[in-house]
């Protein structure tokens, strides 16, 4: 059965451009084993219990002590009932034969039966599930404990997808970058070779998974046993993995767009590696349209769109992707395409300025010196994100060709500033106390990173 699976167990990560894939050979110790668990013996109350729970069938026996359910137990592997404690009344044990004794587990009830984190529809599911849980676990302890050691994933099974205009390795100006003499220090600290090797490198997000007939994991390909819950799914990207493996899996994720549900209020590095883009796609078709049409409108990300037309073209981008229609004849007020950017901006999950960052970059604009706080916006920036930072620099150059036309639309460094300040960095707490207290930072580092765009970035 494990050959015949093959196929459909790996097709979520097997890249259709691999010439070179072999599949690889799934290990069926452990599917085995499971085929060997003792089935689950129900034992029947031959009495009528008038105090059962509704929830319980004729497996529950009433007040009963332990010594009398082992012997109801006794010699049949697999068997089980559910007793009262007389200990502690009103409150059910599930006992259960393995190995030659009886185990006693504290049981509960929430409209599914559970006696650790997994739930269960039914009491036979629940035994059946931890039987082969102990069976497994007793017979191949050892196994398990080194089955991660010999991983079958690798590069030929998720094999990197370059982008299409890959960033540059190193930080570096354009030679007609205007750069006041008062900030060549910088400039020449940066031009030095303080490198950063671009990388859209992602961690999957993995979710508790049930899978619905055999399945095996795709990073050391042994079997994942169990009823339910045997393992864990990237929900980006699909891996299936044991829970103990997705804690050596590389941060490689390679989001399917399949899987991503919408555009906005999604991670920005999910959207870009889904799309295989270095930004959001939401970030270049709102910038190209409003500096098409819009950098001399006056008040200019200031002043707001209808909101029911914002929400109009956050759905295209949801429905439609790149193919969302953002014309002037569709959308004749250029501000409701800059509203819907700084929606986009405020409703990501993490903000472009990450939550991590956040700290560095306060603290940067409190500096007294006006090179050493550039210095260290230029350093903090470094760490971002490659999503983060090239979205970024992107919409700083685009903000900073906005402010080339202030006589026209009013909007200067400054104004800009109190706009996108709290939109591109929220502090991590969240709360409105340190969101007001740092507002005035908030908006210096937006100004600084308009301004100085050509040296910063």
């Amino acid at each position: 059965m494990a050959a015949s699976s093959n196929s459909s167990l790996s097709s979520s990560s097997v890249s259709s451009d691999a010439e070179e894939y072999q599949p690889p050979v799934w290990k069926s110790y452990l599917y085995q084993l499971q085929q060997e668990t003792p089935r689950p013996k129900r034992i029947l109350c031959t009495k009528e219990i008038p105090s059962r729970p509704k929830y319980y069938g004729r497996e529950f026996h009433g007040m009963i002590s332990r010594e009398s359910a082992e012997r109801l137990l006794q010699g049949a592997e697999g068997a089980y009932l559910i007793r009262e404690s007389q200990r502690q009344p009103g409150t059910h044990t599930l006992a259960m034969r393995f190995g030659s004794q009886t185990l006693n587990y504290r049981l509960f009830y929430d409209g599914r039966h559970f006696v650790g984190e997994k739930r269960f529809e039914s009491i036979h599911d629940l035994v059946t599930d931890g039987l082969i849980t102990l069976f497994i676990e007793s017979k191949a302890a050892e196994y398990i404990s080194r089955m991660t050691s010999s991983p079958i994933y690798s590069a030929l099974l998720h094999p990197p997808r370059p982008l299409p205009h890959p960033l540059p390795g190193r930080v570096t100006f354009h030679q007609g970058d205007q750069v006041s003499s008062s900030s060549s220090p910088l400039k020449l600290s940066a031009l030095k070779g303080q490198e950063r090797q671009w990388s859209y490198d992602k961690p999957h997000r993995f979710k508790t998974h049930t899978f619905r007939g055999p399945h095996w994991c795709e990073y050391c390909a042994n079997f994942m046993w169990g009823l339910i819950a045997q393992g864990l799914r990237c929900s980006d990207c699909g891996l299936n993995v044991h829970r103990q493996c997705s804690q050596l899996v590389p941060r490689d994720c390679r989001p399917d767009l399949s899987r991503i549900k919408r555009v906005f209020s999604c991670d920005l590095t999910t959207l870009v590696k889904a799309h295989n883009t270095q930004r959001p796609l939401v970030v270049d078709m709102c910038i190209r349209e409003i500096e098409r049409r819009g950098l001399q409108s006056e008040g200019l990300y200031r002043v707001s769109g209808f909101t029911e037309h914002i929400e109009d073209v956050k759905l295209a981008f949801d429905r439609d992707g790149e193919t969302a229609d953002l014309s002037e004849e569709v959308y004749p007020d250029i501000n409701i395409i800059a509203g819907a950017l700084k929606l986009y901006l405020r409703d990501l999950p993490i903000p472009v300025i990450t939550y991590e960052l956040y700290p560095s970059f306060i603290q940067a604009t409190k500096m007294v010196s006006s090179e050493a706080r550039l210095e260290t916006i230029h350093e903090a920036l470094l760490l971002l994100p490659a999503a983060h930072y090239e979205t970024l620099r992107f919409l700083m150059a685009h903000l900073r060709r906005v402010t080339a036309f202030q006589k026209e639309n009013l909007m200067s460094a400054e104004n800009l500033a109190v706009v996108f300040g709290p939109t591109l960095l929220r502090p991590p707490d969240q709360s409105t106390l340190a969101s007001l207290s740092d507002m005035r930072q908030q908006r210096l580092l937006v100004q600084l990173l308009i301004e100085n765009e050509d040296i910063l970035f």
